[in-house]
Order: C-alpha cells, then sequence, then structure tokens
C-alpha cells in the first residue's frame, strides 16, 4: 500500500488550489481518505477526536452486510437451479457463482452511478466527497429483486442520491434512508418489474422450469392464504425475496456485529422486533372474526414471530431502521421510532394487500416523524427539569 500513498502524495500539489487540476481536488481526497487515515488535524481550540469516525463507521457497516450479501448471492444461484430442476446436480461452487455473477453487475451500476454523481456535487459545492454511499451503494442493490434491469437501478439509484440526499445537503443532512428512496421509487415508478412471481429469481429466457414452479415469495403466497414455506428455510433465507433480506440468520450476524462494535443502535433494533410482535400477537387475538375473509383469516393467524423472519422485517429492523441519520436520535425516542416501524409495517402487510410488504414504507414514515418524536421527548426532559427545580427552589 505504500506505493499508492506515495502516488498520492506527489500527485497532491497538483490538485490544490490554483492548480492545474484543482478541479480534480474532491476526487484526489475522496479516494485517499477511502484507504488512508486523512491527513487534517486541529490547528486551534480545544477538540476531542474520537477514532471512529464517519469512514470507520461505514466500512463497519458494510462488515456487518456481508453475511446477507454472500448468502443472497449463494440464493440467487439456489432458486435459479432449483426453479429448472438441476439443484441436485449443481454443486456449491457452481451455485455460489452463478449468484455473484448476477449481483456483480447490480453492485457495480450502483456505486458507479451513486459515486460518480457524489463526485460531480462535491465539486460543484467546493467539499471533500463524504463516504455516505459506501453504505448506500451496497443497500440498494441488496433491496432489489435480482431480475430488476440495470438501467432500473441507474435510475434509482440516481434519484436517491439526487433527490433523497443531496437536495437537502448532502450526508448526515438527509431525512430519509436513500436506499428505502431507491427501493421506492423503482416500487410505485414501474410497479409491474418490481412485483409478481417472475422478478424475485433469475431466470433466461431459454430456461424451462419444471412442473408447478412458483417464484412468489412468502409473503405473497401468505397474503393470498397460502402458507408453503418450512420455518428452517424462512428462517435461513432459502425462499424468493430480494437479494440481501432473505436469511433472517445472516441478518442476525450482521445485528450482533454492528452492537459488539456499538455502530447500530439495539434500542431500534429491539423496539422494531417488539413492535411487530405485539401487532402479530394482536392480529392473532382477531383472526377468529367472522368478518374476514378466508385469505385474511390465514395471514390475521400466522404466528406473530413468523412476520419476524419473512420478507424484508429482519433486514429493515437491523440495516434500515438504524440508520444514524434519519432515524430517532435521543434515547427515549429510539424506542418509540423503533416501536412504531414494527407496528406499521405488519399493519401495511396484512390489512393492505397491495402492499404484502410493509417495511420499506413503515420506516420512511417514521424517518419523516423521527425529528417530532426528538422533539417532545427533549420537551418532555424539559419540562421534568423545569418542575424539579421549581420543587427544589
Amino acid at each position: 500500500m505504500k506505493f499508492i500513498k506515495n502516488f498520492f502524495e506527489r500527485t497532491e500539489p497538483l490538485v490544490q488550489k490554483g492548480a492545474k487540476y484543482s478541479w480534480l481536488g474532491s476526487v484526489h481526497e475522496g479516494f485517499f481518505t477511502f484507504l488512508f487515515v486523512s491527513k487534517d488535524t486541529s490547528k486551534s481550540g480545544t477538540h476531542i477526536h474520537d477514532f471512529i469516525d464517519l469512514k470507520r463507521t461505514m466500512s463497519i457497516v458494510v462488515l456487518a452486510l456481508v453475511p446477507a450479501l454472500l448468502f443472497g448471492m449463494y440464493n440467487v444461484g439456489f432458486q435459479h437451479y432449483k426453479a429448472i430442476g438441476e439443484l441436485a446436480s449443481t454443486g456449491f461452487f457452481g451455485i455460489f457463482f452463478y449468484g455473484l455473477l448476477k449481483v456483480i453487475p447490480v453492485i457495480a451500476v450502483s456505486y458507479i452511478v451513486g459515486l460518480g454523481i457524489e463526485f460531480v456535487f462535491a465539486q460543484l459545492r467546493g467539499h471533500g466527497i463524504h463516504e455516505g454511499f459506501l453504505v448506500s451503494g451496497i443497500l440498494i442493490p441488496m433491496v432489489m429483486p435480482i431480475e430488476t434491469p440495470l438501467w432500473m437501478v441507474a435510475i434509482a439509484t440516481a434519484f436517491a442520491v439526487i433527490l433523497g440526499k443531496e437536495v437537502f445537503g448532502g450526508t448526515g443532512m438527509n431525512i430519509w434512508n436513500p436506499a428505502l428512496v431507491a427501493r421506492a421509487f423503482l416500487f410505485f415508478a414501474y410497479p409491474a418489474q418490481m412485483s409478481g412471481e417472475s422478478v424475485w429469481v433469475a431466470l433466461s429466457s431459454s430456461d424451462k422450469v419444471i412442473d408447478g414452479f412458483s417464484g412468489a415469495t412468502p409473503m405473497a403466497n401468505a397474503a393470498a392464504g397460502h402458507l408453503n414455506y418450512s420455518v428452517a428455510d424462512a428462517f435461513f433465507g432459502f425462499i424468493p425475496g430480494s437479494i440481501g433480506e432473505t436469511s433472517a440468520f445472516a441478518i442476525l450476524i450482521g445485528a450482533l456485529f454492528l452492537i459488539v462494535t456499538g455502530i447500530g443502535s439495539w434500542k431500534i433494533m429491539l423496539s422494531t422486533l417488539a413492535g411487530g410482535a405485539v401487532m402479530g400477537l394482536i392480529l392473532n387475538a382477531a383472526s377468529g372474526s367472522e368478518a374476514l375473509s378466508a385469505a385474511n383469516q390465514v395471514y390475521f393467524s400466522m404466528p406473530f414471530w413468523h412476520h419476524l423472519i419473512l420478507g424484508g422485517f429482519m433486514f429493515g429492523a437491523i440495516f434500515m431502521a438504524t440508520d444514524p441519520v434519519s432515524a430517532a436520535q435521543t434515547e427515549k425516542g429510539k424506542y418509540i421510532y423503533g416501536f412504531l416501524i414494527g407496528i406499521l409495517a405488519i399493519i401495511i402487510r396484512v390489512i393492505n394487500p397491495a402492499f404484502p410488504e410493509g417495511m420499506m414504507l413503515a420506516i420512511l414514515l417514521m424517518n419523516t416523524f423521527a425529528p417530532l418524536i426528538d422533539h417532545y421527548v427533549v420537551g418532555g426532559n424539559i419540562k421534568k427539569r423545569m418542575k424539579r427545580a421549581k420543587i427544589s427552589a
């Protein structure tokens, strides 16, 4: 790595203000700080420095996403060979590399488009390139169906970066999770390509699927009144779904890593799961109502903990709801914020048949109300302190 560092140090004078290539200053600094610790130091006043900066925070989140991403690659190949009836005759590496070759282009498009736009905005504004898209760039592919066309991924990424983040001022200023903004844009702009049975399993026009094959997700089947999956397959992730959302087991490994390192908020994770469980229990209690259709009876009576391992609920609770920028910031507010996400996600997915997966909408809605939650929590604390001050006086 020393020769790379020497290259950046030799070329640094060429990108300084007034130099020949000054217009590449932000790009030069962005790549240098991505690979090495920034050389900027405090020059005056009193400063307290933490060893955890934005770059290290983003790097830890990416590492936590690796188990879900790797399993997602394997599951893409698993679902493909299962659909064409060749699963038993295909080895582990054949399955994995098929998924790898399918997923890598989606990741590449996300990073190329997203980072390209970030570089342009950094140059226009004359500031350094932030590391915020390091996480968003991998989250966007992981919440997409594998059959999403690459041009749609590019458009959604551009929409998320420009209208979901840069218009608010860039990293740290956005009010919504950028990855979910990309997913929501595609969901409402191109609903046919983001739903149905054909978008979750990678198949070419020449592939001949076996008789009785269905590419529907367990959530779509549950909404139709069919619970045709095993709990083990749902927990470990051997089911159709978005690239990185199917395996609750792999996601929990990432959650443990985030909690141990102190990067992810366990309060939001726990309260989101609690909110989903409580709403699931309420639906279980109402499952005997004669007003429900046969399909709704099945969905309402589904064990509450099944909701936590199906669809994007676990992925959203661990990696999306805990986004430090768009989530609630106060400690009490984190409990309220997460609990309401869990409640809303289950309500949307069960009550509204048009949205069998409600986690995306629940998080985006609560992103909007997170500042309001913090406002009332802070206001409540101020009132308590004022009351104690009056009593002591």
